[in-house]
């Protein structure tokens, strides 16, 4: 069974999960060539790592609680904490609680590998 994506104008609820959050898994939101929206779910203990992304991007904490790792920094996020991110920035989250992130991403195109 093939991921739903969502369309232009097509109401996307991104509140917490909940008792559900266990059951679910990472997916897009959606994407188009300029943007991408991903709901990423984090057990305790789990550790997500984004290599470099040329585009910039954004990490809200949805639920739960994660330590984030960007641009030398540590930073503890909880729900309804938003970070910003330049293009090229990696960075790693590593799941305090069970968590669940939404990460959108600037498409960059033109760029040279």
């Amino acid at each position: 069974m093939a991921l739903h994506h969502a369309a232009p104008g097509e109401l996307i609820s991104v509140s917490p999960l909940g008792g559900d959050l266990l059951s679910m898994s990472t997916h897009a939101v959606f994407k188009t060539d300029m943007m991408e929206v991903i709901r990423i779910i984090l057990r305790a203990g789990d550790r997500h790592l984004q290599q470099a992304f040329q585009g910039e991007l954004t990490v809200q904490c949805l639920e739960g609680a994660v330590v984030l790792h960007a641009m030398g920094k540590t930073l503890s996020m909880k729900a309804w904490d938003f970070l910003y991110l330049a293009s090229g920035e990696s960075y790693s989250v590593d799941a305090v609680e069970d968590a669940s992130l939404l990460v959108t991403m600037m498409i960059e195109h033109g760029q040279k590998d």
